[in-house]
């Protein structure tokens, strides 16, 4: 029995963080898993240019590429497709103390159907988040590096 080759998805993730060290979880539209925000490089697209537009497109956050601290890469396993990988730029960013604009305050739109605030300890705890958070994101933030 052939097996098909996994497919690799190559994107941004966003770890968004509000000024309390809460993080931004989003649930997208017909998944079961949570994540960060983020989605697919259009074509020439950098990882950096890629995670302003998702911000925009998925909660309405207008960022530019210096407001991002880059935290790396990572390759695993999708979170919510079989049979398919992820090649992320990861990237973090840290909400301002809410002034009333709404330009600063995310809401989910495109996909996005949910959004969860979490503390970063409790979301390891969870069984419904992406291999990335779990594996990754989470483990190094708790860690401190």
């Amino acid at each position: 029995m052939r097996t098909e080759a996994p497919v690799v998805l190559t994107l941004s993730a966003v770890l968004v963080r509000d000024p309390d060290g809460r993080i931004l979880l989003v649930r997208k539209r017909g998944t079961s898993k949570f994540m960060q925000p983020g989605g697919k490089l259009e074509p020439g697209e950098s990882y950096s240019a890629a995670a302003v537009r998702e911000m925009r497109e998925e909660l309405g956050l207008q960022i530019s590429e210096t407001d991002l601290e880059v935290l790396g890469d990572w390759y695993g396993p999708a979170a919510n497709e079989e049979n398919t990988f992820i090649d992320a730029g990861l990237f973090a960013y840290t909400l301002p103390v809410f002034s009333g604009d709404s330009a600063n305050e995310p809401a989910a739109a495109a996909e996005i159907e949910e959004l969860l605030w979490m503390d970063p300890a409790q979301a390891l705890d969870r069984d419904d988040i992406s291999p990335l958070l779990r594996d990754h994101i989470l483990p190094q933030m708790l860690a401190g590096t």
